[in-house]
């Protein structure tokens, strides 16, 4: 297993399959590498099924453990099963979606090896699901959540970004999931650094408070330094990345883009690794050197100055 210079171990890889998507939600960051999305069509550098699973194979031999799959709309690469299916056994299969395509093809991912599921969904009306995907498809993706949970996927996790447009609607989803066995909700904290608008961002504290007013139970987990609050039955944990050193320091994932790009962190674009022609000796190479040159963001590439994160100097070209 792979270890970078501050003693984190590599378990996990987030691989993006396409930086295509059917919705155009307005907190969109596209993985950390802006707005990239053009036609529908697929791209001639967007990896092929033998290129991730080639690389799945490398990181196998590094001992990861865990792949997420990720997009843009991930399900819009139709040999999305035959990767699943093709992607070694010694590792968790997980998913992030729009939910809009799992009617008809969940239970077949199941099949191929899928484990765990994340579906987007920031709104319960259509009329605010349509301002903040800019799409019509709230039925799709209703009822793409409750085919994941037919077809065995649960915990189904809903993922709802928090920012000024959502924050209203908080209650009612943590209300919706307490109601409806198979579901969780994940609370991610709007990250202006990457999106834009920090206009948009609010106080996630004000979500802690609020939801710590309604908990029957708290949990803490030191990883991320996560809270997770059970209330009325229903299970709710918050994504709080911005700021968060222990959020950073505790990270033990590296991320692979839709073009065939390692990249050691989220916020970071100066640390994209290529893989060449992904032969496994290219990307073994690649892999070792992102690792190597992993950094903590918050608390050493970006740290605290008078209270504002300031880029750290020890960390710019010169």
């Amino acid at each position: 297993m792979l270890v970078d210079g501050f003693g984190r171990e590599v378990t996990g890889v987030r691989i993006s399959l396409t930086d295509r998507c059917n919705l155009d939600c307005v907190y969109c960051h596209n993985e950390g590498l802006g707005d990239t999305r053009g036609p529908m069509e697929p791209q001639d550098a967007e990896m092929t099924a033998d290129d991730v699973v080639r690389f799945l194979e490398v990181a196998e031999e590094f001992d990861v453990e865990a792949v997420k799959f990720t997009g843009g709309e991930p399900m819009l690469r139709e040999d999305l099963e035959s990767i699943v299916r093709q992607t070694p056994d010694s590792m968790s299969v997980s998913l992030t979606t729009n939910g809009t395509f799992l009617p008809g093809r969940a239970e077949g991912l199941v099949e191929a090896g899928l484990d765990r599921v994340n579906v987007s969904q920031d709104a319960l009306d259509p009329k605010a699901f349509r301002a903040v995907t800019q799409s019509g498809a709230y039925d799709d993706v209703i009822e793409g959540v409750m085919a994941a949970v037919d077809a065995g996927l649960t915990p189904v996790k809903l993922n709802m970004v928090v920012f000024e447009a959502t924050a209203g609607y908080v209650p009612e989803m943590v209300e919706h999931v307490a109601e409806r066995e198979g579901l969780q909700l994940q609370l991610i904290e709007y990250m202006p650094e990457l999106a834009g608008r920090p206009d948009w961002a609010i106080d996630i504290d004000r979500v802690h408070g609020w939801l710590t007013d309604q908990a029957d139970r708290i949990e803490h987990r030191e990883m991320h330094d996560r809270r997770r609050y059970w209330i009325d039955g229903g299970l709710v944990e918050v994504v709080d990345p911005v700021g968060n050193e222990e959020f950073c320091a505790n990270c033990h994932r590296v991320r692979v883009t839709h073009n065939g790009y390692l990249k050691g962190c989220l916020n970071r674009n100066d640390d994209l690794k290529p893989m060449g022609e992904m032969t496994k000796p290219e990307i073994r190479t690649a892999f070792r050197d992102v690792v190597n040159d992993r950094v903590p963001y918050y608390g050493e590439y970006m740290i605290k100055d008078d209270e504002k994160w300031v880029l750290n100097e020890e960390y710019i070209d010169t």
